[in-house]
């Protein structure tokens, strides 16, 4: 019986790297170079480019600091780029993708911009090379030069976001909004160029070291797509999930058309502005002329002197938090942090245009009647001497008051779960204790307190039934039946 040899089968051949990674490698290599390049350069403080960098510091100089209004736009531009703006677009955008259940994605947005806040101080301090000194400093720079922090943030942070977003842009709306990140991008780094606080080097680093980075996180991030069991994918094109696309587009698609015509809620909004307001100068008129704003009408004289005189260090302390829980800056996080939960969890763009127009037409009522009536605070020793409006009514309290009473009424009638009493009881007790915290530093009369109680329940009012924010609650309630 003879045997059939076997044949040995023929080795595999090597798989040829496809294009979207040598690309990728390519432009982490180039970049890599630049900078190192730049690096070296800038270390040794070569004459050619040193006279690059001060010549064309010197000339930029001497045309924007004679523009006021190019000296704004520079700025706007820049922060644009800062640290703050591009960490809360982060925040927000890890936020939404966490309540949309992309995990990873959730995770390689941070780490990523963490990268770049690692690097820059890090670069930063290696290098050691001062800021440029121009004849005509328009913006203040603190610390060393190379890379620039703004540069090297932004191409990260939006060029992160581009590619975490990318899968949910039509291909006809994929390159404009390429183009657009990349203009941006390129117009912040100017930025920082036309105010004189950085050299045309620190930027063109700050742009390679930043798609090094890129690159280099978008490349672990493919790698670990492929050891789950995902295909090869070309990440500017594609983005870095590409199957992600329903999850991440920002709305679902609105299925019967909205039970409140958009051009009665401008009107309607206008015209409930103007009665908030008139009642509320109505008010504050004569309370600011009676006996110089300090009249004892509902202990408004009495009230604070008597906080005033029961003042410790512990319960000052807890004034001070309470006072900072009504400010403008945490008010606008919170309203942040809601409105893109809102947003994840709702898939609809009216419950977050509630929030942002309830919080705006707010702000826009306190500055308002607080310029026009022009009230004294309490005359009581203050704790916090740095008060520039007027006293009635008070912003810390209608804010929070909106924010939180906001957050209630899209939740409410949208879960039966445990938390949205927990909501509720933030609703109360927050504004309580903001209230309080503000008549015990002396800020604010009792009345001035009431007068924003008004402020936010009519303006609440107003946009409820103008918005509709949880119109889609009704029907599909409608629809169920």
């Amino acid at each position: 019986m003879t045997t059939t040899p076997v044949r040995p089968r023929p080795a595999l051949a090597p798989q040829l790297v496809h294009r979207p990674e040598l690309l990728r490698i390519l432009a982490i290599t180039v970049g890599a170079l630049v900078f190192g390049i730049l690096l070296v350069l800038v270390r040794v403080q070569w004459v050619p480019l040193e006279s690059v960098d001060q010549g064309l510091a010197a000339d930029l100089n001497r045309v924007v600091s004679g523009d006021l209004t190019l000296v704004r736009t520079m700025g706007f531009l820049s922060r644009v780029g800062s640290t703050a703006v591009l960490t809360w677009l982060v925040v927000i955008a890890t936020v939404l993708l966490l309540v949309r259940r992309r995990y990873r994605l959730a995770g390689y947005l941070p780490v990523t911009g963490i990268g770049a806040l690692i690097l820059d101080p890090a670069v930063k301090a290696a290098v050691g090379r001062l800021r440029p000194v121009v004849t005509h400093p328009v913006a203040p720079g603190a610390g060393f030069s190379f890379p620039s922090g703004h540069a090297l943030g932004s191409s990260v942070v939006y060029g992160a976001l581009l590619l975490v977003f990318a899968p949910a842009l039509t291909r006809r709306w994929r390159t404009p909004v390429i183009a657009l990140v990349g203009l941006l991008v390129v117009a912040i780094g100017f930025s920082r160029l036309a105010l004189g606080v950085h050299f045309l080097s620190d930027v063109l680093g700050a742009w390679a070291l930043g798609i090094v980075w890129l690159g280099i996180t978008a490349y672990a991030f493919e790698v670990w797509r492929l050891r789950t069991g995902h295909r090869a994918t070309e990440p500017v094109a594609e983005g870095l999930e590409p199957e992600a696309a329903d999850d991440l587009r920002l709305t679902r698609p609105v299925v019967r058309p909205a039970e409140v015509p958009g051009r009665w809620a401008v009107p309607g909004g206008i015209v409930a502005w103007v009665l908030v307001f008139g009642v509320l100068y109505a008010i504050g008129t004569p309370l600011a002329h009676y006996q110089k704003g300090n009249g004892d009408i509902l202990g408004d004289h009495a009230v604070p002197h008597w906080f005033a005189a029961h003042r410790t260090p512990g319960l000052t302390r807890i004034a001070l938090l309470g006072g900072q829980a009504g400010n403008t800056h945490l008010i606008l996080a919170a309203g942040l942090v809601g409105g893109a939960l809102a947003l994840a969890a709702i898939r609809l763009w009216r419950p977050v245009v509630f929030l942002v127009l309830t919080m705006l037409g707010e702000l826009s009522l306190f500055l308002a009647v607080q310029a026009l009536t022009d009230r004294p605070r309490p005359d009581v020793p203050k704790i916090d001497v740095q008060v520039p409006t007027s006293s009635f009514p008070s912003g810390h309290v209608a804010a929070t008051l909106c924010l939180y009473a906001g957050f209630v009424i899209l939740a409410w009638p949208r879960t039966r779960a445990w938390w949205r009493w927990a909501l509720v009881a933030l609703a109360v007790l927050m504004p309580l204790w903001v209230a309080l915290s503000r008549l015990y530093q002396g800020e604010h009369h009792p009345t001035d307190i009431l007068a924003s109680v008004l402020l936010a329940a009519g303006w609440l009012t107003a946009m409820v039934y103008l918005i509709r924010p949880n119109s889609d609650v009704a029907s599909r309630s409608v629809q169920g039946r």
